[in-house]
């Protein structure tokens, strides 16, 4: 079991970060399970967490707001103690063709997927500096790698979490915090099960292995990053996509 380190997961309540928080904490990490809607989904996770014999909490919050987000750190650190473990998974998507992709439409999912890492992140690297320990892993997707049509903010928000891991890679490498960005292919979760079946059965067989990701398969490379054995592994991106994007 890996020391008590808190751990804040954006995005926590369903699908890819409910897998995350319950993954981190089985590793004995007491787990924050941020969101913004679903507050039963994420109470959901906190219930499934406590009964298993760990620790958690529901944390609120929007993460293109500063204010909400500095809110929802300040209440974890209070009951947790200081965040360690950040995972930044929160994201949206707004497909459609850019040619008909409005301004807003841009903006509100660069917002959420870039912006918001960038928020969350910055309100919790004083802490993991100061501590001179930390781990920070960023959710993109395969589509940051290799775009995809009718998800230009999408993959722009994606490809930017590379820029921006790889960024504090270096700058907090020398306080002993290691930053990686996790790249999933095609996951079953509720927002894949919405396809029609038709785009379902494309997407997998888009895919060498022929099948979607379930959430845990995800959760797991994420909770060994988090994790004292991948300490000297920084500035990575590591597909879990089933060879889709392989060779980038």
């Amino acid at each position: 079991m890996t020391a008590a380190r808190p751990a804040l997961v954006t995005g926590g309540g369903r699908g890819i970060g409910r897998a995350i928080a319950v993954a981190l904490a089985a590793a004995g990490h007491p787990v924050a399970v941020g969101y913004q809607t679903g507050k039963q989904e994420a109470d959901d996770v906190v219930a499934e967490i406590v009964a298993a014999g760990g620790q958690a909490m529901p944390a609120a919050m929007d993460v293109t707001d500063e204010a909400s987000v500095d809110d929802a750190v300040t209440a974890v650190e209070r009951e947790l103690g200081p965040i360690a473990v950040l995972v930044n998974n929160a994201g949206i998507t707004d497909d459609g063709l850019f040619i008909r992709m409005d301004t807003d439409r841009w903006r509100r999912v660069l917002a959420t997927n870039l912006d918001g890492a960038f928020t969350v992140t910055r309100r919790v690297t004083p802490g993991l500096v100061k501590a001179r320990w930390g781990r920070i892993v960023n959710v993109s997707s395969v589509v940051g790698l290799l775009g995809s049509a009718g998800q230009a903010n999408y993959a722009a928000a994606k490809a930017g979490l590379i820029g921006l891991t790889r960024s504090l890679a270096r700058e907090l490498a020398p306080r002993n915090i290691t930053c990686n960005v996790v790249a999933p292919g095609p996951v079953a979760t509720a927002m894949t099960d919405a396809l029609p079946d038709a785009r379902r059965a494309a997407l997998a067989a888009a895919v060498p292995l022929g099948r979607f990701a379930e959430p845990a398969e995800v959760a797991a490379v994420v909770a060994f990053l988090c994790s004292d054995p991948a300490a000297y592994v920084t500035g990575a991106v590591v597909p879990v996509d089933g060879g889709l994007g392989m060779g980038h």
